[in-house]
């Protein structure tokens, strides 16, 4: 079944991408090799350190790229002027569409290293121009939705809004507020990210408003009047004890303060102390949401305060916060011609080492936990029957689980199949497959401190 896409592309993606791919296809059609069927294999050799668990973000938005991934008359015309690759290659370039299968661990799934999260399966030519373009793409959105995941970890139920726009490249802030989004977050302050993606946007006033009027209570009293819905008040400007009293003067005065914002300070002494106020003022409805450099270690020391929402940038996505997933797209099979027999292909060489052959992960788990990962041999050669594949919540035991496990679930769905999407589940369905994912993991998996990772893994070679 063809599923409609609605590509948020912003650009062509061709030249998304290193040189050397293309003269890797260059060389590959002048010698015939360009049309061997090949599977490449995307996974990290190791999780950022600290880590106990990955994220997978990122695939729709890549998706989009690959069957957007045509070239133009303007991209060849440049490939040309630069002599990038031969006019033979233009040619080809000319008519080329990916035409092979995508698939993957499903968007918001849980993963660890070694694991192949995303499998491309076709001709040489085609699947090894998306190598760059796939790593950018998953490498950006699986560190986000990492670092968020811990994040809606620490705040136990408690609201976190990103705020991280202009901490980051400007197309950047919108994946990173879907990826937020898909792990839990309540809402962006980005335009963007809520009118393409649907996310809820929050946001009201800053600093520079409080400055432009002739006092805070003046300023308040503006922002409350011009307010479609009771809003929030930033209390830190000049002095948080008076902002808060400014505050509770515009909340009597109009019935339509829904929070305020704490911005600097002392965070859990001044939500204290506020909250007391508040309460004392018979507004025990008005919420204190905190930002700040927070990050989920502060989220997690701040859970004792009387505080009922996060906004978080820097951390959510830049590097200190985000390391990247650190995904490498590798060959592991090719057959000889078109229609062959695939053949296992690795790489030698110490800690980059890879391991060879069409793979595919299964998940064991125990009374509803999640266990072990299973990585053994794709059970056919690509094109034949697919195992049988479960989402979250099957009940039946297969004949093929070890003993002692209650259940076991394939982690790979087809997403791309002869070049034509197949699966493109909403937003909404990939947030709930990862809160469904997550309550998989045992509280220790789900510590925020370094150690051993959530899943183990295991290899079964038998094919």
């Amino acid at each position: 079944m063809k599923v409609p896409s609605a590509s948020h592309t912003d650009h062509s993606p061709t030249l998304l991408t290193d040189r050397y791919e293309y003269t890797m296809v260059d060389a590959a059609l002048a010698d015939g090799s360009a049309t061997r069927p090949c599977v490449f294999e995307v996974f990290t050799r190791s999780l950022p350190a600290g880590r106990r668990y990955g994220v997978i973000a990122g695939l729709e938005r890549l998706i989009d790229h690959i069957v957007a991934f045509q070239p133009h008359a303007d991209e060849l015309a440049w490939l040309d002027d630069e002599q990038v690759v031969s006019p033979a290659t233009l040619d080809w370039l000319a008519t080329m569409r990916f035409s092979g299968d995508v698939v993957a661990f499903r968007e918001g799934e849980i993963h660890t290293a070694g694991e192949p999260v995303l499998t491309v399966i076709g001709p040489f030519a085609e699947t090894v121009l998306l190598e760059t373009l796939v790593l950018s793409v998953l490498n950006y959105d699986c560190a986000i939705a990492a670092a968020a995941a811990r994040m809606v970890t620490a705040a136990h139920g408690r609201t976190l809004l990103d705020f991280g726009s202009r901490r980051s490249h400007e197309m950047a802030a919108i994946a990173a507020a879907r990826a937020a989004w898909i792990t839990g977050f309540d809402g962006t302050s980005n335009l963007a990210a809520g009118q393409r993606y649907g996310i809820p946007t929050t946001g009201t006033a800053a600093h520079a408003f409080m400055l432009v009027h002739d006092d805070e209570a003046a300023a308040f009293a503006s922002q409350v009047k011009a307010a479609h819905d009771p809003t929030t008040l930033l209390v830190d400007t000049f002095d948080t004890t008076t902002g808060v009293a400014h505050a509770i003067e515009a909340a009597h005065a109009s019935g339509r303060v829904a929070a305020i914002r704490i911005d600097s300070g002392d965070l859990a002494d001044e939500a204290q102390q506020a909250r007391q106020r508040l309460d004392a003022a018979g507004l025990g409805d008005v919420r204190i949401v905190v930002s700040g450099d927070l990050d989920e270690y502060r989220i997690a020391d701040l859970a004792h305060a009387p505080i009922d929402g996060y906004g978080v940038g820097t951390s959510l996505v830049t590097g200190s916060g985000s390391p990247t997933a650190g995904f490498v797209y590798k060959l592991v099979a090719r057959a000889r011609y078109p229609g062959g027999q695939m053949e296992p292909v690795a790489k030698g060489g110490g800690v980059k080492a890879t391991v060879g052959g069409h793979k595919r992960v299964r998940r064991h788990l125990i009374a509803g936990l999640a266990k072990t990962d299973v990585i053994d041999p794709w059970p056919q050669d690509h094109g034949g029957a697919k195992p049988a594949r479960r989402p979250l919540g099957g009940g039946e035991t297969r004949a093929d689980q070890p003993a002692g496990t209650d259940d076991v679930r394939d982690l790979q769905v087809t997403v791309i199949k002869s070049g034509q999407v197949v699966s493109r589940p909403s937003l909404d369905e990939i947030r709930s497959h990862h809160l469904a994912a997550m309550s998989e993991l045992d509280d220790e998996a789900c510590r925020l401190d370094p150690g051993p990772t959530a899943l183990t893994t295991s290899r079964d070679n038998k094919a």
